[in-house]
Order: C-alpha cells, then sequence, then structure tokens
C-alpha cells in the first residue's frame, strides 16, 4: 500500500486525534514542554529532550516505594564513571538484541547511549528498579495483543517509568497520555478518577494506539513518531521528505522533540540490557504488584480499607493510582479495588466493617449525585473555585481536576498558562458522580451567613458540627422555626444538613417536598428544626 493510500485511511483517524498521545493541544512555549538539557550540544544534533531527563533522582529515591530497592545483583561493578567502547561494539550489541523493532546505529543514537551511561546514570538505576515493577506488567500485554517486546522501553522515554509522571503540558502516567487522546481510547478521567495512571488500563490504550498506527505505516519508527507527535506531523514529514517514509529520512522535517524519540527509544533499549557493561548495576525491588481484585459495591475510603486490613495505605495507593481522591465509588457502579492477595479474603470477610469505619469523618460530604437526565442540566457538572498555590500551573490544576489548561483559560479569560500565587480560578468539573466542593469546605462565617439568607425575622445560633474545629455561625430563621438557607456554590445537601444539629438530608427533602438531591446556587431551601 503506498503512502498516499495509507495517508487517506488516517484522514478520520487524525481529525478525531487532533491532539495526540504526547503532543499538547494547544502549542505551548518550548520551555513549558522540554528539558534544560535541550540547550546543551545534544541538542544541536539530535532536538529537543524529553523532560523526564531532568527529573531530580534524589526527589525519586524519597519515593515510598524506594525502601524496597537494594543492590542484589553481586557480578557487577558499579561505578560512577562510564566505559568507552568503539561505534563496532555498540553496532554489534544492538545487532544482537532480540527485537522486531529496528535498533539501528548512528552518530545521533551514540549521543543518547552516552546520554544515558553517562550524565543520567542515577536516573538509570531507579528505572531499572522499577522496571522490576513494570516490566512484567507491560511484557503481558504486549503479547496479548501481539505486539513487540520492545514497545516496553518506550516508556521508560516516556516517563522514566515513574508511575504517576506528568509533563509540563498536562501528559500524564507511565505513558503520558494526553487528556482528549485517553478519552478516545476509552479511559475514564474527571475529577474522581484517571485511569491514565492505572498502568494495566493506560498500557491497554497505548497498545490500541500502536495497532492502529502500524495498520497504516507498517513501520514501526514512524509508528513510535507518530505516538510522540501524532500522524499529522508524521504525514507531513513524509511529504516534505518527497513521500519518503524511511524515519532517518524524514528526520529533518519532524518536530524538533520527535527527533530525539527513536534515538532515545533504542538508547534506552541498549541501556536496560547493556547497564553491567558500563559499571551501571541495577537497583532491584523486592516489591512486588501481585494482587487480587475484588469489585466493590458500596462507597469506601482507601482509608477505610489500610487501616482495618492493617495495610500501607501506600501500598493501595500503588496498587489503585486511578481513584485520584482515594474514593472507591462503588455506588455508582462496581469498582475495582486491588489488594495484595494476602489481604483479598480479609477483606471479603470484613467488608462491612471497612464500610462502617470512620465513615462520618473520611466520607463527610461526599454525597452521591445522579447524573441522569438532560446533559444541560447533569449534577455531575460541579462549579467550584481554585485557589492557585505556589509552584502550580494550568497544567497541573487542570490535571487534579480532568480537565484541560485550554478550558481553564477559556472560563476564566486567561491569555497565559501561568498564573499567580493566591488568583482565584473557576473551574467547572466533572465530579465523577460524588460531589467534590462539599468535602472538606469550611463553613461560613457570620457575615458571609448573613448575605446569603434570607430576610432575617428572628436569629438563632447553632454549633458548627463539622471535623474542623467548632464555632459560631449566624444564620436566618423564621418565626415558626424554620430556616431558610441560600445554597452557594459547592453546597450539597449532606454538607448543609452537617451545618445543623439533628437535621438529616432526608428532612431536608421532605420539607423542600424534594424527589432528589439536585439542587442550585441561589436556590432557597427550607431547613427543618432538628431532632436534637
Amino acid at each position: 500500500m503506498n503512502i498516499t493510500r495509507k495517508t487517506t485511511l488516517l484522514l478520520s483517524f487524525t481529525l478525531c486525534l487532533a491532539t495526540t498521545v504526547s503532543a499538547q493541544n494547544e502549542t505551548p512555549p518550548p520551555d513549558e514542554a522540554y528539558s534544560e538539557l535541550s540547550s546543551d550540544s545534544t541538542y544541536a544534533t539530535i532536538g529537543m529532550m524529553p523532560e523526564v531527563l531532568d527529573e531530580n533522582v534524589e526527589k525519586l529515591l524519597q519515593s515510598w516505594h524506594v525502601q524496597y530497592f537494594s543492590q542484589t545483583d553481586k557480578h557487577c561493578l558499579d561505578d560512577d564513571e562510564n566505559v568507552f567502547f568503539t561505534d563496532a561494539v555498540y553496532q554489534q550489541r544492538l545487532e544482537k538484541l532480540p527485537c522486531i523493532i529496528p535498533m539501528d546505529y548512528n552518530p545521533t543514537v551514540r549521543k543518547c547511549i552516552d546520554l544515558y551511561a553517562g550524565r543520567r546514570r542515577a536516573l538509570v538505576r531507579y528505572m531499572m528498579g522499577m522496571a522490576d515493577l513494570y516490566f512484567p506488567v507491560f511484557e503481558q500485554i504486549l503479547d496479548r495483543y501481539d505486539l513487540p517486546d520492545e514497545l516496553k522501553y518506550l516508556a521508560v522515554v516516556e516517563s522514566a517509568l515513574k508511575p504517576d509522571a506528568l509533563s509540563r503540558v498536562g501528559a500524564t502516567g507511565l505513558w503520558q497520555f494526553m487528556l482528549p487522546t485517553a478519552k478516545v481510547y476509552g479511559l475514564e478521567i474527571n475529577s474522581l478518577i484517571d485511569e491514565r495512571l492505572d498502568p494495566v488500563k493506560a498500557t491497554h490504550a497505548a497498545c490500541r494506539y500502536f495497532k492502529e498506527m502500524y495498520a497504516v505505516y507498517g513501520d514501526w519508527h514512524l509508528v513510535l513518531a507518530a505516538y510522540n507527535c501524532g500522524p499529522g506531523n508524521v504525514n507531513r514529514a513524509i511529504r516534505r521528505a518527497g513521500g519518503k517514509t524511511n524515519f532517518w529520512e524524514i528526520f529533518p522535517y519532524l518536530p524538533r522533540e520527535t527527533r530525539s524519540y527513536i534515538p532515545l527509544f533504542i538508547a534506552a533499549a541498549y541501556i536496560m540490557n547493556y547497564h553491567c557493561e558500563h559499571n551501571l548495576c541495577p537497583i532491584r525491588t523486592s516489591l512486588s504488584l501481585a494482587s487480587d481484585t475484588v469489585m466493590v459495591n458500596r462507597m469506601l475510603h482507601m482509608r477505610q480499607v489500610a487501616d482495618v486490613l492493617k495495610i500501607d495505605i501506600e501500598m493501595i495507593r500503588l496498587l489503585n493510582p486511578q481513584y485520584k481522591r482515594e474514593i472507591i465509588p462503588g455506588n455508582i457502579m462496581p469498582s475495582p479495588l486491588k489488594l495484595p492477595v494476602a489481604a483479598t479474603l480479609t477483606f471479603i470477610d470484613n467488608v462491612d466493617s471497612v464500610g462502617a469505619y470512620r465513615i462520618e469523618e473520611l466520607l463527610a460530604g461526599c454525597e452521591t449525585v445522579d447524573a441522569s437526565g438532560d446533559a444541560q442540566d447533569n449534577p455531575r457538572k460541579e462549579t467550584i473555585t481554585h485557589t492557585v498555590e505556589a509552584g502550580e500551573t494550568l497544567y497541573t490544576i487542570a490535571n487534579r481536576y480532568g480537565v484541560t489548561a485550554k478550558d481553564i483559560r477559556k472560563w476564566n479569560k486567561l491569555r497565559a498558562n501561568r498564573v499567580p500565587k493566591g488568583r482565584k480560578l473557576t473551574v467547572i468539573i466533572d465530579n465523577g458522580g460524588i460531589t467534590y466542593a462539599a468535602r472538606g469546605e469550611q463553613e461560613p462565617s457570620g457575615e458571609e451567613s448573613k448575605t446569603d439568607a434570607a430576610p432575617v425575622v428572628a436569629k438563632q445560633t447553632v454549633r458548627n458540627t463539622s471535623p474542623s474545629p467548632a464555632k459560631e455561625v449566624s444564620v436566618a430563621a423564621n418565626v415558626d422555626g424554620v430556616i431558610s438557607y441560600k445554597v452557594k456554590s459547592g453546597d450539597s445537601l449532606y454538607s448543609i444538613s452537617k451545618k445543623y444539629p439533628g437535621v438529616t438530608v432526608s428532612m431536608i427533602r421532605e420539607a423542600n417536598r424534594m424527589s432528589g438531591s439536585v439542587i442550585k446556587p441561589g436556590q432557597i431551601l427550607k431547613i427543618p428544626a432538628g431532632g436534637s
């Protein structure tokens, strides 16, 4: 099949993937997207370096899972200095690798090998420890899709095998999916769940992308290039190269960051196999991801599971990274919970005890919303206010809430991605079916309550019963004792009921003749007198 026909077949697919896996859906300034290594001599030959090559290894080695790392290879001599080899040795070693994807050797590839084996030796040691965790997962899934095993090395280039990797432009997880592309491939992303962080589901999504791109190009180097910069950019480079389809021939016409992508992939495959020859010993891990999965049919917090089952909560987080707020929404739909194999039966035997443990504290304000009905009035869409903290960017904020930086700019009429500390931003989120803003929300001051309340007829003082320190709040009340409350952004019936002792959600519904729990900012609710 010639490239013209292939390009035609790709047209509709390219339109669907206007934002591709590792490419930003809005062109970012170069300094936001790529590493400072881009300014060194390697940049002049190759192009921009991925920012993961600038990872702070000392900080990585403070991660929870690193406690399981140890030096176990007694036959490897570790040293701080790289070992020099001739080009012929490099070429011979690459040819010996049992690979389907061509491992070409040239001066550009050598520079990338020198980068890993020289300046980034500590990062390579860390990645080899993480490879013990994630490569078995990748290999099993790649085999199911009948894909080359060596595609696992792409995650080394993408994320340095850092499971919660977040790029400066919002790409997330081991496979660095951008949000729009991840949704195209069936990954769920909102303020509650981000399946880009799930190693299994994200690997399945990456494999589907590889299969579709290989059906178009029939060339693995072009598939990898498309993964990085999108099929549109690859097709454009092919046209500018006069129809040539060899990666090295279209190399000058590709985006600068993509020029380094294939050489770094080859270099990663080399260094992960020939590290000992460079006096670079692997860090091994005794931590196992072996787990069983139980389906949860109620809302749970990870802390409930950890405390009752006496499991380190970091282990539960590592096994279930997709739950961003540590809430398993089993009451909305059966939700998977991965547990260490030995803990599975204990969980099943104690599921009621887990569900009851510290529920009022850990799940305060987490009311389930009904997403049925008119899409224009979907209660899963929640408008919240985010106050920018030091070090945050629109990309980190967007990732937290499962939206895009472009959306936040539009909602707040911003022209740039940098926002000052303390700036209040409006964010419209999909709460995943569980209210977001009410959880952990501070109770309003007396002055705020006076402003929001209906006209005052009589006043009473109510003691705040939320988990935060108690304080006095003023509320407006009618002469018959029924309080009028004006709903604010982020309120839920549950959070409102907690403001008034003895008042339950059911009582508020009955007083206002409500069949559900949907409320809107500005709505006036009658709050009945409490029972105690």
